[in-house]
């Protein structure tokens, strides 16, 4: 195989079972654009106390578009649902790639098994408001759980289009929200005051920017889900530049709708005193009562749809090391009737049914032990391998031959390196913020700690295998043709060890 041509498709999993729409579906659905711009944004201003969430969205979504020329041009040459992970391999090594797993599962998992103390909580308190019904948080939580444990098991195309049914609803109640808050200015006139570029220079930017990234976790989705997609090369990038340009604009523009209607002096104290209810305050003055309650179900529906996503994600994950060996072989398995990764989907589900039973029976706080903390964890493992996949782009390219130009095989993915590691490092300092612990807590370095234990437990198995099992450390990163590797080949004659 020449070191240009992609991987061979995997028949492990259903081939050709998504296209452009369902990817994105996919994508923006883990980003829950309704639970981002009713918790995140308005968090971000209670939490920072700066006016720049807006800017802090838009800045974002351009370094993301800068690394997805990058990321984009490496999936014409990378078709595998290790994604990260076998990006990091290809361009890094397979020391790298292997921790780069291990991030990637602690992360992933972290954000799925979060986002059920913020489902439980939110549900509970719905029926409570709507119906006097007293449910406990974990009861709620566990319903969600039956649906993904099932959902996760079946058809992908059928995942797909649930999600679908979601997102479209969901955006379509974030936009009239938007269109009603901008229309009801706070002064009686439309202001671009939290839109200012100069707020990209003011103090607190760096806690908006991290406040904004988590937004965009799930983005790596578009090539998870490449081995499913009916045409890799065309449907990965042009999912991907949809995905951020979407979020990136809705998040944007929710942000500033919510400063126009509380005036851009007065959004931070909104935001602390409302909270995630700030935006149904802001328009239920002007709309019915109905599409309120229309607007709160699809906020616990977001929830839910960014849990099935991040399900399938790990899901496919630890197929992709598997099918590898990196993992038990067991892993690697697909069910003959739907194509899913079922020993993958149902390990995810058994570790975060262990959480919440965990979780239930200390008795602690779903949403911020659970959600708030464990979920902003997450965000940053994902931030980890964004900056570690942006070098080993530029590495990837640098050692292949191939047909993609200076500015997508070095100047872009290089760029976007150098921001996002100016990200990461700006939210490993405020990180005792973002969890609203004191600066001497040892919980703001404890949580970032198990990413390096993470990484360091990866690279060490990864040294392991060289040592003890040869064929399968020759094949990590080599997807669908890693079972059929015999020796030395072309291929990894170009991949660093």
């Amino acid at each position: 195989m020449s070191p240009t041509s992609p991987d061979t498709i995997s028949a492990a999993l259903a081939r050709g079972r998504l296209g452009i729409p369902a990817v994105v579906f996919f994508v923006i659905a883990a980003a829950a654009p309704l639970t981002v711009v009713a918790g995140g944004a308005t968090t971000g201003y209670a939490v920072t106390g700066v006016t720049s969430i807006p800017v802090a969205y838009l800045v974002v979504a351009a370094v993301l578009a800068l690394f997805a020329v990058g990321y984009v041009a490496m999936s014409r040459h990378i078709v595998n649902a290790g994604a990260f992970y076998t990006y990091v391999t290809r361009g890094l090594g397979r020391p790298a790639g292997v921790a780069a797993a291990a991030v990637a599962l602690l992360a992933y998992n972290a954000m799925q098994i979060g986002l059920y103390g913020g489902f439980g909580a939110v549900l509970a308190q719905f029926l409570h408001d709507r119906y006097g019904w007293a449910v406990t948080w974990w009861l709620c939580a566990l319903a969600a759980w039956a649906a993904v444990a099932v959902l996760g098991v079946l058809r992908i195309d059928l995942n797909g289009k649930v999600l679908a049914v979601m997102l479209i609803a969901e955006c379509a109640v974030v936009v009239v929200f938007d269109a009603v808050m901008v229309t009801h200015p706070a002064a009686g006139t439309v202001t671009v005051d939290t839109l200012a570029p100069t707020h990209v220079l003011t103090a607190g930017i760096g806690a908006a920017l991290v406040t904004a990234i988590t937004g965009f976790v799930g983005f790596e989705g578009t090539v998870v889900f490449s081995e499913e997609t009916k045409d890799p090369r065309r449907t990965v990038a042009r999912a991907t530049y949809l995905a951020v340009a979407v979020t990136g604009l809705l998040y944007g523009l929710s942000a500033w709708a919510m400063s126009v209607a509380t005036g851009p002096d007065r959004i931070v104290d909104a935001a602390r005193t409302d909270g995630t209810d700030l935006i149904f305050h802001l328009v239920s003055p002007h709309l019915g009562t109905s599409i309120v309650t229309i607007g709160r179900v699809l906020f616990i529906t977001s929830l839910f749809a960014a849990l099935l996503s991040f399900h399938h994600t790990v899901a496919r994950y630890l197929f992709a090391l598997g099918r590898e060996r990196v993992a038990p072989a067991a892993f690697g398995r697909t069910s003959r009737r739907t194509g899913a990764p079922k020993v993958g989907s149902m390990t995810q589900s058994g570790l975060a049914l262990a959480v919440l039973v965990g979780y239930a029976a200390a008795d602690a706080d779903p949403i911020v032990h659970l959600f708030f903390w464990v979920t902003v964890t997450g965000g940053l493992g994902v931030l980890i391998l964004m900056t570690v996949t942006s070098a080993a782009v530029v590495g990837y390219f640098t050692r292949t031959t191939h047909h993609e130009g200076h500015w997508r095989a070095t100047v872009a993915p290089l760029t976007a390196t150098l921001a996002l590691a100016a990200i990461l490092t700006v939210t490993l300092r405020e990180f005792d913020t973002l969890l609203g612990v004191d600066p001497h807590s040892p919980l703001r370095w404890l949580f970032p700690a198990a990413y390096a234990a993470a990484a360091l437990l990866g690279a060490v198995w990864a040294l392991t295998l060289r040592t003890t099992n040869p064929p399968v450390y020759a094949a990590i990163g080599l997807g669908a043709d890693s079972h059929t590797l015999p020796a030395r080949t072309p291929d990894t004659a170009h991949q660093p060890a």
